[in-house]
């Protein structure tokens, strides 16, 4: 079984959409990746940090899951990263109400001693220089890199985000964030350039519009699954990278082809994911479920055609 490190943020978060509003509840970049490649029952650990604020609970939540939380640091005196939004009617944009980094301001990620020789690392979103830093304590070289960022890193950190784009297999990002990274407008252009940056694989999400996979010249169009109700997106990102890399670690198949397959259980993760806010819809997700998904999502894209 292929080991798994997701590097990320543990967090509290509190959102408003058209649907509602929450007060403080679990969320972050590692917390959602963990839930979604829990589902493919292979040895992953998460490495973050929380305070003292931190409900034993959400901690317990994880090691149910079977996800390794040795690499989850409890500062005490400390308070949890927080982040509040609220979402416009669109449910695509959203303003930020709220980022109080606390205890994640002097994050210094420890891999444990045991998954040092992972094969699959996923580096969520969080400064680049962190992420460097996990990629450091590596004793081998992982199969697959993958790393997921931010237009916010590409305004105040772009040198450090270069450098570590440079060192990664795998980048996912959305549309906007591609086209601010390289300056064009073309998604394929813009994946051209970001392959020149480092990167064999560039992975574009488009929301509610799926996601595109590209490796050299080959391209790959995953649709998101039409919804009747999004009540909240704001772990859709995450949860797609969370089963893109479970998947790949389960498998241990690296090639384009599987990364097709992996594309797709990410999508089909991430639209369970927005149809709760937070983590409510990942906790209690059966496979019957995730199998029936991914039945959708064959049937959305399969077609005969006669040709003339």
């Amino acid at each position: 079984m292929a080991k798994l490190v997701i590097v990320g943020t543990v967090a509290f978060d509190a959102i408003e959409t058209p649907f509602g509003k929450t007060d403080k509840i679990l969320g972050g970049a590692a917390t959602y990746i963990s839930l979604a490649a829990s589902h493919f029952e292979v040895d992953a650990a998460a490495v973050s940090v929380v305070g003292g604020d931190f409900p034993k609970s959400y901690l317990d939540l994880l090691e149910d899951k079977n996800i390794n939380i040795e690499g989850v640091e409890i500062v005490k005196e400390g308070k949890t990263f927080f982040w509040s939004g609220k979402y416009h009617n669109d449910m695509n944009s959203r303003d930020t109400l709220a980022t109080e980094l606390n205890t994640l301001a002097d994050f210094n990620p420890i891999v444990p001693n045991n998954y040092k020789n992972a094969e699959i690392v996923m580096l969520g979103n969080l400064h680049p220089s962190v992420q460097s830093s996990v990629l450091d304590q590596m004793t081998t070289q992982p199969k697959l890199v993958i790393l997921d960022t931010m237009n916010f890193w590409m305004d105040c950190a772009l040198d450090d985000l270069l450098k570590v784009i440079k060192r990664i297999d795998v980048i996912t990002i959305n549309d906007e964030e591609a086209r601010q990274l390289t300056g064009e407008y073309s998604l394929v252009v813009a994946a051209r350039k970001i392959h020149d940056m480092g990167p064999k694989y560039v992975v574009i999400k488009k929301g509610e519009h799926g996601a595109l996979l590209f490796h050299k010249e080959h391209v790959f169009y995953a649709p998101a699954l039409p919804l009747e109700e999004v009540f909240d997106p704001t772990g859709a990102g995450d949860t797609f990278a969370g089963g893109f890399a479970g998947y790949l670690a389960k498998t241990g198949d690296i090639s384009f082809e599987n990364m097709k397959n992996a594309v797709v259980y990410g999508s089909a993760l991430a639209s369970f994911s927005v149809e709760k806010f937070g983590t409510e819809r990942m906790e209690n997700l059966s496979s019957s479920e995730i199998h029936k998904r991914l039945l959708q999502f064959k049937q959305l894209t399969q077609f005969d055609i006669d040709l003339i």
